[in-house]
């Protein structure tokens, strides 16, 4: 079974067809081969399921929260901001585009929110400063992931709901590793622009003056993450409500810089709705799909594979690293935690691992699943926000942050309290 569900896999996305289209196809294709009962006719049940879960009613407000942020030019002036900041290490804006994704990260909630968000007010950069496409549209991608592992993240309310886990802790426990990875992301972009100067594109010149001028334009992101995450523990919203906190105070700043008008309003709208629709329908298709891959039993073989295997707790989590690897190949990566974190986590508990930890740790996992060819959402993000080209050269240039986090994720088994520390010593 698993062997023919990669092989339909590979044929669905080899017809170009949207992935909301492949995936759902798949799912049906599951259904009629291995399924004595008919489950297509759940699909309606689960596409109102997916589209009314308060939870997830977290995703539109973060998405109009960017919305708001750039149509207003604040992401824009956030942005500018940063390249003045960072522009002189090897590599120029690239630094600048996972600086700002690390800043957006923290008000949006959503790691396709801040490859869009990003992406649109980047890419412009790539020929007028004469970067090596590839890579910059990789720091991008990579640096968009940053989304789902920096506080408020919409993944880590997902997965706290499912395992019943500690959502303020897992805010807490994703802010370390999120920012050493965003370092890592940094490293590796010098050291390829070390090895190949022209990769760095143009040198931006940038007195201390200018630098000490942008600063204000670097309070707005800040100052929102101290209401989302402030209004969060201190018990007066629940992240959804956080959510929606956020972008009032986003509206507050756009007219405190004078661009709330009705055109910036109705055309952050219609991106939220267009980027809303494209993410639920996603959602909604790959729900169905992990819902017939349990249903059919493969879920439950990965259970036994794990359990009957006889390998100690550690040769056990590395094995669960492996499969997730490949998983996040072929799965959205929401849908793949909604379809294996209920079946995984008791076992990981069961073997002595900390629930919050393996939070951040999935989180990662499902990063590298945003980045992985061919299902990598954050790739087919970039590739949209782009004027023209092909998507071979967002996923080739995202092959070196892949690398990133693979080291990061190593790191995080090695060293459990890179998580763990702040909850830690803040519950002290």
């Amino acid at each position: 079974m698993i062997w023919v569900t990669v092989a339909l896999l590979f044929v669905v996305l080899a017809l170009s067809i949207p992935i909301a289209a492949a995936l759902a196809a798949l799912g049906l294709s599951l259904d009629y081969l291995y399924s004595w009962m008919p489950l297509r006719l759940a699909m309606g049940e689960m596409s109102w399921g997916v589209s009314t879960d308060f939870i997830l009613f977290a995703i539109p407000l973060f998405v109009l929260l960017g919305e708001v942020l750039l149509r207003s030019g604040i992401a824009e002036r956030m942005y500018g901001a940063m390249s003045q900041w960072l522009s002189w290490l090897p590599g120029g804006l690239m630094h600048s585009n996972i600086g700002t994704c690390t800043l957006f990260a923290a008000v949006s909630g959503s790691s396709v929110a801040t490859a869009a968000t990003i992406g649109t007010v980047a890419v412009g950069e790539i020929e007028r400063h004469r970067y090596n496409e590839r890579l910059f549209l990789g720091t991008i991608a990579a640096g968009g992931t940053l989304g789902i592992l920096i506080p408020p993240s919409i993944v880590m309310i997902v997965y706290g709901a499912l395992t019943e886990t500690s959502i303020p802790q897992l805010y807490l426990a994703g802010i370390v590793p999120g920012l050493v990875l965003a370092v890592f992301f940094m490293v590796t972009v010098v050291i390829a622009c070390s090895v190949k100067p022209e990769w760095g594109g143009d040198k931006i010149a940038v007195s201390w003056a200018e630098r000490w001028r942008t600063l204000p334009d670097l309070l707005p992101p800040l100052l929102i993450f101290g209401v989302v995450i402030g209004s969060i523990y201190t018990g007066l919203a629940t992240p959804t409500e956080s959510a929606a906190l956020g972008v009032l105070m986003s509206l507050v700043l756009a007219a405190w810089k004078r661009r709330l008008t009705f055109t910036m309003l109705r055309e952050a709208s219609e991106g939220t709705m267009r980027t809303t629709a494209m993410i639920m329908l996603i959602l909604i298709a790959a729900s169905f799909l992990s819902f017939v891959v349990t249903s059919v039993g493969i879920g439950r073989q990965v259970t036994e594979l794990i359990t009957d295997s006889g390998l100690t707790p550690a040769q056990t989590m590395w094995m669960i690293v492996a499969l997730y690897l490949v998983l996040g190949m072929f799965m959205e990566s929401l849908s793949m935690m909604i379809a294996t974190v209920p079946i995984i986590t008791p076992v990981v508990i069961n073997m002595g691992y900390d629930p919050v930890w393996f939070g951040v740790l999935m989180m990662l996992l499902l990063e590298t699943a945003l980045v992985t060819p061919p299902v990598g959402l954050n790739l087919f993000i970039v590739q949209g926000v782009r004027p023209k080209g092909q998507i071979r050269d967002v996923m080739i240039g995202s092959v070196p942050f892949v690398i990133a986090l693979l080291a990061m994720i190593v790191l995080l088994v090695l060293m459990p309290d890179l998580a763990l520390w702040l909850p830690h010593t803040l519950d002290q």
